[in-house]
């Protein structure tokens, strides 16, 4: 291996990343042509942003003109900690921190400009899903994992719960792609038994219409009512297909310091979540992922959760 390769993964190590894999930059073409079957059967959704351009975001080198190599990294976020009011309701683990996007690119930031030290005058375009990539289909070409059967990328070492991001550069370092981990669900089903809402409509395919994450994120108008029932209590995000998977017993708590739930957010009751105004939800989550959906739309989630009643079922 590179020496200069070998410095790169060292350091973004000590950044606390948790992974690091360096590939050339090619076309997906098989991953572009799932893309375009699955934009057709509009599982995507109103995230009409995926279907804008397809070709460009299977290639690299159309994001960044004449891109030769793509660096890969994952953030593990994985932690135990859970809220304390058992009947509140649930945010992803994700969101129990700062907005990862920030953290992330900060850090990709730094292993960038500690790149250009080890090669003076190249340039490099940083992302954590921020760009028109696939950036799952590339770890596993960097070798971080394998696709599982919940969409979601798996290491063999870690489990499933981290963030992606990477650096495009416009110079080649002459590199050997690494292995791809073979796909070790095998006939295993857990995660699409257990999606409480029939989103995994078949391995590896997601229809996101139907997903917890998308109805309490990106679906504008409020839960679809024909969902009614079927939330678990999560007002932000779902971890229900990877609290089921076996993988994540491997799973560690991470490092972040940013990504550690404030003491007020871990110990919000059910109570306070369906009085809470809008300036309290702007200092309790701000900086946070959940500023993203803002606060009509948690208003709204928590609604929806609140109007089903079991006994009516």
């Amino acid at each position: 291996m590179d020496l200069r390769i070998k410095e790169i993964v060292r350091f973004s190590s000590e950044l606390g990343f948790s992974g690091c894999g360096i590939v050339p930059v090619a076309h997906l073409a098989e991953e572009e042509e799932h893309l375009r079957t699955w934009l057709d059967q509009g599982f995507n959704g109103e995230m009409h942003y995926l279907s804008r351009d397809p070709r460009k975001r299977c290639n690299p080198a159309l994001l960044m003109e004449g891109a030769p190599t793509l660096i890969m990294v994952t953030q593990n976020y994985y932690t135990p900690v859970r809220q304390t009011d058992t009947s509140a309701s649930i945010l992803s683990r994700y969101a129990y921190g700062k907005d990862y996007h920030e953290v992330v690119k900060s850090k990709l930031h730094v292993l960038l400009n500690f790149i250009r030290e080890l090669l003076p005058g190249i340039k490099g375009r940083v992302f954590a899903d921020s760009a028109p990539l696939l950036e799952k289909a590339w770890a596993t070409r960097a070798g971080l994992g394998w696709i599982g059967k919940n969409t979601l990328l798996i290491s063999p070492e870690a489990g499933s719960f981290f963030f992606l991001g990477g650096i495009l550069l416009d110079k080649e370092i002459p590199v050997i792609s690494p292995e791809i981990p073979e796909d070790r669900c095998r006939t295993c089903t857990l995660c699409l038994d257990a999606c409480p809402t029939g989103a995994l409509v078949a391995p590896r395919i997601l229809d996101a219409r139907r997903c917890i994450s998308y109805q309490t994120i990106e679906h504008k108008k409020g839960p679809d009512d024909t969902l009614k029932g079927r939330f678990r209590n999560r007002v932000f995000g779902c971890d229900i297909c990877q609290e089921v998977c076996p993988w994540n017993r491997k799973a560690l708590t991470h490092r972040e310091k940013a990504f550690l739930p404030a003491a007020e957010l871990e110990q919000f009751t059910a109570e306070e979540w369906e009085s809470m105004d809008q300036t309290l939800f702007s200092r309790l989550f701000s900086g946070t992922p959940v500023m993203r959906a803002g606060y009509q739309k948690i208003r709204k989630n928590l609604d929806f959760l609140k109007s089903y009643q079991p006994d009516n079922e």
